[in-house]
């Protein structure tokens, strides 16, 4: 029996939607944007309203229905994003049904945004804005109140982003590759991250290599005061064949991960490189890894967290 391919790499949808055209024949669409507070929704209209969607936000639930007949018909607008939250009130108990309502006539998709408590009550204390819930209860609860009142609606998401790591042009510039025309699906944006050992271990990280099994330049005085990113520590480190097989095998692994983590809805993936002090070794390796995977299509940031500025 041949060995089953790998998936493809795809959005988390529920089912396959048959798509909605006009009188004109052209497609048209409707992108719902719900979640938690906090958590971009905003942002991601704003995306949706750069690649020429229609943008309403917090629109009553109620009228819902009626914008979507609307855009089914409409001779100017085929596409349009709108925001339906919290603010709604008790009305969200009916969005489960409403949107059953609305796909039997028109390609609708649902994008649910999320984040970790820690990064919400973050991103709140620096707006200094009250949560929808009110003011009297402190942000941690209103945020696990709110969690519980959405549920239902997370349920019937076809999309599910967790934006705790994304800031906010990096939100925006994932929605925008994700749902332009000629998207290639290479739509997880990945951060190769050096650190060193002595620190600690990022919390953030979702995969995490070791490289202190290289040669280490600090006890090298001509190279101590380098980092990874000078040339010639470049060029000495990849002297080894050590370097090199590391270098191939990881973006082997990295590469045969990336379409599942695709698959599977991820949206953001942090890969970490540890050496003993975060200068040398670990900002080449994640370096390297970062022109490997830019190369083959992929959206990648490096960061080095222990590097002098």
């Amino acid at each position: 029996m041949a060995p089953k391919a790998a998936p493809k790499p795809a959005d988390r949808s529920k089912k396959k939607k048959a798509k909605s055209t006009g009188k004109d024949g052209e497609n048209r669409a409707l992108v719902i944007i719900t979640g938690l507070s906090g958590s971009g929704k905003l942002s991601a209209l704003k995306a949706f309203e750069d690649l020429g969607y229609y943008a309403v936000d917090n629109m009553p639930i109620e009228l819902v229905p009626r914008f979507a007949e609307l855009i089914g018909s409409s001779a100017t607008t085929r596409r349009a994003a709108l925001v339906v939250d919290v603010r709604e009130g008790e009305g969200l108990e009916r969005f489960p049904f409403i949107l059953k309502q609305i796909r039997r006539t028109l390609s609708t998709t649902v994008i649910y945004l999320e984040a970790t408590e820690a990064a919400l009550v973050r991103r709140f204390s620096e707006t200094r804005r009250p949560h929808p819930l009110g003011r009297e209860e402190r942000v941690a609860g209103a945020i696990k109140s709110e969690r519980k009142l959405l549920d239902p609606i997370r349920n019937v998401a076809d999309i599910i982003i967790d934006t705790s790591s994304f800031n906010v042009h990096e939100l925006r510039t994932h929605v925008q590759n994700k749902f332009a025309s000629g998207s290639t699906g290479k739509d997880l944006l990945i951060s190769t991250l050096s650190f060193g050992y002595k620190n600690g271990v990022p919390l953030e990280a979702d995969l995490i290599f070791d490289v202190r099994f290289l040669p280490n330049p600090h006890f090298i005085p001509e190279f101590r005061p380098l980092t990874g990113k000078h040339p010639k520590l470049v060029a000495y480190l990849n002297q080894f064949a050590q370097t090199k097989e590391f270098l191939d095998r990881v973006s082997s692994l990295l590469l045969y991960l990336l379409p599942h983590y695709i698959h599977e809805g991820k949206s953001y993936l942090t890969v970490a490189f540890g050496c003993t002090g975060g200068q040398h070794r670990s900002v080449m390796i994640a370096e390297e890894i970062s022109k490997r995977l830019a190369k083959e299509g992929y959206r990648v940031k490096t960061d080095h967290r222990d590097m002098p500025r």
